[in-house]
């Protein structure tokens, strides 16, 4: 649900020309709160989980245990991909258009209204606008344009859209409270949202009771302000959990900070920090990704190990066990492979490994896990249909909908 860098390699559609390419690259995966997305190479689109809000944008309220080829979204050149909570976006870099579907309360779909939709629709206020980055949090989004501006949609109780009001918007805004400055990235959690610029700044603003805007105290912020506790290290990347916020400094090193009941800051207890705090634990690595689920965090090294730690109740850590982590543990995979992207659900995660393969763990009672059953694993699974080493090779299920049906 984080955030996640959604600047998806353009370059891996590279394939899309080729009659029956042999491998569909897994270029991106994105996990929600019960469901799960993947982009391909040849921009290939596909979904599964719960479907009970439209979130699958297969036009049907199903749940699908096995990834579904998006049909909808054939042909229109998508590059990126994300999940919130239960609803999803995705953005076509020829068309310059965001689409969005699924649960359409507080307007966190951009469409002007709080429908439900259960196919991808564009976003008519967006349109034509380069976008390199979104986030998708519980029931608001946000969009960075090529230039560094950023909009904000959606539910605003706790100013969570940096607008200086708490009146959700269900059309997308430009943010005026960044005005003359760039910013790199952004990242959603349930209530709160937090930014870094291109000059290495970090912001957080929205709902603050767990100290998860890094700013020293437990108030909420109504507009951006910038975090000055980060001991003069540059931050490159960011991203949310539910309550707790995850940031990446210039030099490879790990920041928590926010809500820790269950261990999700992993500083091996189960305090709250009100400001960003290195993770000492990991302080030998490189961190080249970050992404926060709803109680547990996963953090990857620039040498493809990844790490997880927090609530586990599911097996959401994917270390072998359901007990709450409080340290960060490695997650093992077969022959040692290497993770090259990884996304947390809300209580499930995703990865992608160097050699074309996509696991999951965790919860898996809607069929977010892809495996065509609805159990949990505590252990990194293999999603048959998505990796060239499955028994099946890669096997994804055709959408069966008609898919002009919108909403």
């Amino acid at each position: 649900m984080e955030e996640e860098v959604m600047e998806a390699e353009a370059a891996g559609s590279v394939g899309s020309g080729e009659v029956n390419p042999p491998v569909r690259r897994v270029l991106l995966v994105s996990a929600g709160a019960s469901h799960s997305v993947a982009l391909l190479s040849g921009n290939i689109v596909c979904s599964w989980g719960r479907g009970e809000d439209g979130q699958l944008g297969l036009g049907d309220a199903e749940d699908r245990s096995t990834p579904t080829r998006l049909s909808a979204l054939d042909d229109l050149g998508i590059v990126s991909i994300i999940c919130g909570a239960d609803h999803t976006a995705a953005y076509s870099e020829s068309r310059a258009e965001l689409y969005s579907w699924g649960w359409g309360d507080f307007g966190r779909l951009g469409h002007g209204n709080s429908s439900d939709v259960f196919t991808p629709q564009p976003i008519k206020a967006l349109q034509g606008l380069r976008i390199k980055q979104i986030a998708c949090g519980d029931s608001h989004c946000l969009a960075v344009t090529m230039d560094g501006e950023v909009q904000s949609w959606g539910r605003n109780q706790n100013g969570q859209l940096g607008l200086g009001t708490t009146e959700d918007s269900l059309l997308p805004q430009k943010m005026h409270a960044f005005q003359g400055m760039r910013i790199k990235m952004v990242a959603a959690g349930a209530e709160h949202t937090a930014a870094v610029t291109e000059d290495g700044e970090l912001y957080g603003w929205g709902w603050g009771r767990y100290g998860n805007l890094g700013l020293g105290d437990r108030n909420d912020r109504l507009f951006p302000v910038k975090v000055s506790a980060v001991y003069g290290e540059k931050m490159v990347m960011v991203a949310c959990g539910w309550r707790h916020t995850i940031s990446v400094s210039a030099s490879g090193g790990l920041y928590t900070f926010g809500w820790s009941k269950y261990g999700q800051l992993g500083h091996g207890d189960f305090e709250d920090h009100l400001v960003p705090h290195k993770l000492e634990a990991l302080s030998g690595s490189f961190i080249s990704q970050i992404s926060g689920g709803w109680r547990h965090t996963m953090a990857l090294t620039s040498d493809g190990k990844l790490y997880g730690w927090g609530w586990n109740k599911f097996g959401q850590v994917g270390v072998g066990d359901n007990i709450d982590h409080c340290s960060p543990v490695q997650v093992k995979f077969p022959h040692d492979q290497k993770v090259v992207q990884v996304s947390c659900g809300w209580r499930h995660t995703l990865a992608v490994t160097e050699r074309n393969n996509v696991f999951s763990w965790g919860r898996g009672t809607n069929g977010q896990l892809g495996h065509g059953e609805c159990v949990d694993r505590n252990l990194a699974t293999i999603v048959e249909a998505l990796s060239v080493e499955g028994s099946s090779g890669q096997q994804i299920q055709a959408s069966k909908v008609d898919q002009s049906s919108g909403t």
